[in-house]
């Protein structure tokens, strides 16, 4: 019979765990690949964030001797947000791990390392479904919004910041019965205009390397790449065949716009782009888009630059019926110049 005793061993510690979980290498798919948010550990429970909004002007002809015009320093605003906490647990109970060691030749230790591992760090383990959560607070944060799992809204980053919402840009990518556009050579204007007008939003944010990308649903994605504006594109490239045989959740490069066909949850719903829509963010403009994880709420790591995950074991001592092992991240992703945020919807 398997024994709870070997919880008691040094590596079921709190800091044995956490540790552990940072060796494993996180796997994000979609947003999370971008690897667009600039992680900032902090050591309090709040992040802030400052705001200094600078103007250029034009300074008028004076004569010889006289006052110029007086420049105006900037006011400085801060905004405090409190950084919410995600919590997740699992509890090995004696009876699931009787008699552990007749399904394999490993001894009993190993056995039960091998199940704390899979329950923290498996494919549907804790670790796993902490990761999925950021995914869906990532792709809330590139709409302006930061999200509970219900779909409440905690931060609306265009209210915190006194930012009015663009209405969405209408695409028609509509075909007449003979493959023609409905509005032909309309596509390109419309991404120029949203390239154009995030860079001017982001008031300096944007540098030589930054870039615009869209996560398109599934119906846009597929009129889209079958516009003939688009088609005629790569119809002298290789990619040409590419998109005639079908291209889902691939991406393609297009009027200055880097597109994907954003695959979200296996649900479609959970975490997903509406079909008929798409999302425009950039990437690579320094300091709009960033997440900050605050430290845990033990001893060990009060007041401590944040880390994503902590695991936190806890032991049965009076019965010792159980063994239990809780998941804990406080991160806040945050994008900090809601203004450059677009949304797109099929006309």
């Amino acid at each position: 019979m398997a024994s709870l005793d070997v919880f008691h061993q040094d590596i079921f510690s709190e800091i044995a765990l956490t540790t552990a979980v940072e060796k494993y290498p996180f796997k994000p798919t979609g947003i999370g690949d971008l690897e667009l948010f600039e992680p900032d550990p902090i050591r309090t429970t709040a992040l802030a964030v400052e705001q200094r909004q600078g103007k250029l002007v034009l300074i008028p002809f004076s004569d010889r001797g006289e006052e110029g015009t007086q420049r105006t320093t900037e006011k400085r605003q801060a905004r405090y947000f409190d950084v919410p906490r995600l919590m997740h647990s699992d509890t090995i109970t004696a009876q699931e791990i009787q008699n552990i060691r007749s399904f394999g030749s490993e001894t009993e230790l190993m056995q039960i390392e091998t199940e704390v591992a899979r329950r923290v760090n498996g494919p549907t383990g804790l670790t796993s479904n902490i990761e999925y959560t950021w995914e869906y607070q990532r792709l809330a944060a590139i709409q302006g919004l930061c999200l509970d799992a219900d779909g409440e809204v905690k931060f609306d980053w265009f209210q915190e910041f006194g930012i009015t919402k663009p209405s969405d840009i209408v695409f028609n990518l509509q075909l007449n019965a003979d493959g023609s556009a409905v509005k032909p050579n309309s596509i390109r204007p419309l991404c120029n205009n949203i390239v154009r007008s995030m860079a001017r939003k982001s008031q300096g944010a944007f540098v030589p390397t930054t870039e615009v990308y869209a996560l398109a649903g599934d119906a846009f994605w597929d009129e889209l790449t079958n516009h003939p504006d688009v088609t005629k594109t790569y119809y002298n490239w290789a990619a040409a065949q590419e998109l005639r045989q079908g291209n889902a959740f691939q991406a393609m490069r297009f009027g200055g716009i880097n597109w994907f066909n954003y695959r979200g949850s296996d649900d479609a719903s959970t975490i997903h782009v509406a079909t008929n829509q798409a999302k425009f963010f950039p990437k690579g403009a320094p300091g709009i888009f960033k997440v900050a994880y605050a430290p845990g709420e033990t001893f060990e790591w009060v007041n401590t630059p944040g880390k994503p995950i902590y695991i936190l074991p806890i032991f049965d001592t009076q019965r010792k019926m159980w063994w239990k092992v809780e998941a804990y991240s406080y991160p806040l992703h945050i994008c900090t110049r809601p203004e450059v945020l677009f949304s797109a919807v099929l006309g």
